[in-house]
């Protein structure tokens, strides 16, 4: 024993390298045994669904899962078969999965449409901008709102699962739990933004659209990696010498929020042929024909705009199910900054896109245009993905979609309102 304490004396550069070494070895072997013990837990938990007993007659649900292996530096396809996958399968879906191998070919949604019960999005925020995107769906847009659709956060960006699952630092756990919120059948209504340019067709949105300097400097930190922990200060501190103070110029109009329609109850079943048919002839022959009124003109506010940064987003990061009016949150924010306040208000940006800081003008808007000088450069932030700055309009599209969600959250925002 005293040799060995000699020597570990002796070559004690070397004893405290191979201490180090063996610490963190133990470490990410305890971190790999209780990611297991989550996954099995998990398991279990699907098993039960599974187990279920459902009549002869009756068919399995299919699920339709549309997969992004390249999300999360292509670590998602592994991501899903290691935590998402087993638990789908053991729940008793009968499931269906799509590689979006390459852009465009979510199309396959539109084949699938009919013989599927749930959709399943699999990856970050640019596998659910693909899936929205897709032409063909915005003629089916009403028939697609009546399928419920689940989220499985893989990707880099996930600010979806902010809404609709409970935070955790524990990305297995974090995966699980957006799975097995999927069999649990809580869903919730989630407004979409409607974006439109004068020429191309409408991109979709869930989050929201930004425009600015942070969104700008916030693209570019990738760059610094080598700076680890400081490259988002770094980005957002380089930024500050192309220009400053950093102006974006626009003109915006806007309506104000909408009264909400109370909700339709969902039909179980699709009635028969004859009684649909047997509906129209009725509503036909029995309602009265009145003469077209007058629409009245929409009351549409101007301003004139200067702001380090633009945000148009939609309220479902503050979920309200008992809210009277629909509107989207428009954040105008102030030019007048510091640069130090610019690196700190960056870094807080890079956790919460949407922020609206104090000293910011809020407007509460159905409707908007927003009209950009001629010559604007620059580019959107559209859910994460990047578009080019061009003018457009916006519109609310009030619980346009249903989302799978942790009952835990729905709880959470049904004793919010009720208090």
């Amino acid at each position: 024993m005293a040799k060995v304490l000699a020597a570990l004396r002796h070559h004690w550069k070397k004893s405290t390298f191979g201490a180090c070494l063996l610490g963190w070895g133990g470490h990410w072997l305890y971190g790999k045994h209780c990611d297991n013990l989550l996954r099995r837990a998990a398991c279990q938990e699907a098993q039960a669904f599974g187990n279920q007993l459902i009549p002869a007659t009756m068919p399995l649900k299919k699920a339709t899962v549309f997969l992004n292996p390249a999300a999360c530096k292509g670590k998602a396809g592994n991501l899903f078969e290691k935590n998402a996958a087993p638990i789908l399968h053991l729940s008793g879906l009968d499931v269906t999965v799509v590689k979006t191998d390459y852009e465009g070919q979510a199309k396959k949604l539109l084949e699938l449409m009919e013989n599927t019960d749930l959709i399943i999005i699999a990856g970050g925020d640019g596998t659910v901008q693909e899936v929205l995107q897709e032409p063909g769906l915005l003629r089916i847009m009403a028939a697609f709102s009546k399928i419920p659709i689940g989220f499985i956060p893989l990707g880099k960006t996930c600010t979806l699962s902010h809404a609709l699952y409970p935070e955790s630092t524990n990305q297995v756990q974090h995966i699980t739990n957006a799975t097995l919120a999927i069999l649990k059948g809580e869903t919730v209504p989630l407004d979409v933004l409607q974006i439109k340019g004068e020429k191309e067709q409408p991109v979709f949105a869930v989050s929201g659209l930004r425009w600015g300097s942070y969104r700008d400097a916030g693209v570019t930190v990738s760059k610094y990696w080598y700076l680890g922990p400081l490259k988002t200060k770094a980005a957002h501190f380089f930024s500050t010498f192309k220009e400053w103070p950093q102006k974006h110029q626009a003109a915006l109009r806007y309506l104000g929020p909408t009264e909400r329609p109370p909700e339709e109850p969902e039909e179980k079943s699709r009635p028969p042929l004859y009684v649909r048919l047997y509906r129209r002839l009725r509503s036909y022959w029995s309602s009265p024909k009145e003469f077209p009124q007058e629409v009245a003109p929409e009351d549409w506010e101007e301003l004139k705009l200067s702001t380090i940064e633009l945000s148009i987003a939609t309220r479902n990061r503050q979920l309200d199910l008992t809210r009277t009016e629909d509107f989207m949150d428009i954040c105008i924010e102030a030019e007048s900054i510091s640069k130090g306040q610019f690196v700190f208000r960056g870094s807080q940006k890079m956790h919460d896109p949407h922020m609206c800081p104090e000293g910011s003008q809020r407007i509460q808007a159905s409707r908007c245009i927003l009209q950009l000088p001629e010559g604007t450069a620059g580019s959107f932030g559209i859910d994460n993905e990047e578009y080019e700055a061009v003018p457009v309009e916006v519109k609310l599209l009030p619980r346009k979609l249903r989302f799978f969600c942790d009952p835990r959250v729905r709880e959470q925002v049904l004793q919010a309102a009720a208090q």
